[in-house]
């Protein structure tokens, strides 16, 4: 397993992804946003997990949402 240097705060991610804080915290109640550990009673992200879940994101030029 291939640790990143550091993970990322919650506000990090948000800032970083150019969302609201409650937004990602909506998403990740939704479970619909990008994958989160908890440390303690912190949530942290693994930037590689966030680049792989905005890869899944990408939008056609219809607005549709694809999965490449």
């Amino acid at each position: 397993m291939n640790l990143p240097d550091r993970l990322w705060s919650h506000e990090e991610t948000a800032a970083f992804l150019g969302v609201p804080e409650a937004t990602l915290h909506f998403w990740n109640h939704k479970g619909i946003g990008p994958v989160s550990f908890k440390v303690g009673r912190y949530r942290r992200y693994d930037p590689d997990d966030i680049g792989r879940w905005l890869r899944t994101r990408r939008e056609t030029a219809t607005g549709q949402v694809c999965d490449s």
